[in-house]
């Protein structure tokens, strides 16, 4: 398919060690060129290619974010020039409730931002800065996860505690993955026929990082994550919601400073923390159908938080429409799909066996028929970024 020059946009989605990137035509979605840069920082980084379905791997001599950046640049195909870049950036806060073209102001409200998520959106930042170094010439836009997220109520984004918490420190909730859940929102309304803005859904991305949001008319009205990507849904390594107390606890009688709760709760609970055997899910659930324990346990406590959380959603709605899973767990495993929404049957949830276990599935609904849709949608969120950074430089 022939893509004029000003549709391509490349995408960066800069981490704190690691820069995911992709030249997307902003109108089809489709990309032949697109890779990722690991462990930056380190003297072992290296950067992976895929262009025009050619595979490459080269090490980046000094492990530098701009380098890697400067690859990609080398790398991308002759005859495309992109038109524009979008950056994925994590937190918005209240200060950033759309995409924007990035200048100077923009850069310092994405630090200011940083207060509300350290380990994301300065990594974030450093990416706009080298690829304006690269790329002086070229639009730069930020795409928030936060910004489908902005238009939540006061009664759903506040925490109950002191109000000068809120007004001096911007202490809130804002939720995350906000591109996968509108993209696969979209998409869903267009499989069944139904327009974004009349459907009211309840999306769950299920990957490492774990999140569900309820949607309405075209809007979150709810969703998992807090201030913070750690709150909400058991995920990979996140514990997602757990007793305060047990961080009181931890911290007055076992001593435990701020790092290492950081490290607890981000990096050694979620499945891998249930199960003492991976975060990985297609490993849990390998190790659980040869009974092991504590895989068995990680699936169950997954499964029934997520469920509880979809019910909980539904407050948000007059109605469901259908039930939506995408992320790499959402979109490829069938235990969990099946597990959780028998766990739902009050919602006239039930899936169709078969069409849950199609790999090659042709209709994404694989609930039976004459109950509720439940749809498997692959996210994009490297479109949904592509299409807003072009929207705003045409």
């Amino acid at each position: 398919m022939a893509i004029t020059m000003n549709n391509w946009i490349l995408v960066l989605n800069a981490g704190s060690s690691s820069l995911k990137f992709a030249l997307v035509d902003a109108i089809t979605g489709d990309s032949g060129f697109e890779g990722l840069a690991e462990r930056l920082g380190n003297t072992d980084a290296v950067i992976t290619i895929k262009s025009n379905g050619n595979k490459s791997e080269s090490k980046i001599a000094d492990g530098k974010m701009a380098s890697a950046i400067a690859m990609v640049m080398s790398a991308l195909p002759a005859d495309t020039v992109p038109a524009a870049i979008g950056h994925r950036v994590v937190h918005g806060g209240e200060k950033f409730r759309q995409s924007v073209v990035i200048d100077d102001s923009v850069k310092a409200g994405i630090k200011d931002c940083a207060k509300l998520a350290p380990l994301h959106n300065l990594a974030n930042l450093e990416g706009i800065e080298a690829a304006q170094q690269a790329f002086p010439n070229l639009p730069q836009v930020a795409v928030f996860d936060t910004a489908f997220h902005s238009q939540l109520e006061p009664q759903v984004y506040q925490y109950a505690i002191p109000q000068s918490l809120y007004r001096d420190h911007h202490i809130r909730r804002y939720g995350m993955h906000g591109t996968s859940h509108q993209y696969v929102g979209e998409q869903a309304a267009i499989a069944l026929g139904q327009d974004f803005n009349n459907i009211q859904i309840i999306t769950a991305h299920l990957g490492n990082g774990c999140s569900a949001s309820a949607i309405r008319n075209g809007h979150s009205v709810d969703t998992t994550m807090g201030m913070t990507p750690l709150e909400g849904l058991v995920m990979g390594t996140r514990s997602g919601d757990v007793d305060p107390g047990i961080i009181l606890w931890l911290a007055q009688q076992q001593g435990m400073d701020g790092d290492q709760l950081s490290d607890l709760l981000n990096k050694k609970s979620g499945l891998l923390g249930l199960s003492e055997l991976t975060n990985d899910c297609r490993g849990i659930e390998e190790a659980a159908a040869e009974g092991h324990a504590g895989a068995k346990l990680a699936l169950d406590v997954f499964c029934f938080r997520l469920a509880r959380t979809i019910s909980a959603l539904t407050v948000g709605l007059d109605r469901l429409d259908a039930l939506i899973f995408t992320g790499g767990i959402g979109e490829n495993s069938e235990l969990i799909r099946a597990r959780v929404t028998e766990q739902l049957s009050i919602f006239k949830l039930a899936i169709n066996e078969t069409a849950n276990a199609d790999r090659k599935r042709s209709n994404p609904n694989i609930a039976q028929p004459g109950t509720t849709p439940v749809l498997v949608i692959n996210t994009n969120e490297e479109y949904m970024i592509a299409k807003q950074t072009l929207s705003l430089c045409q």
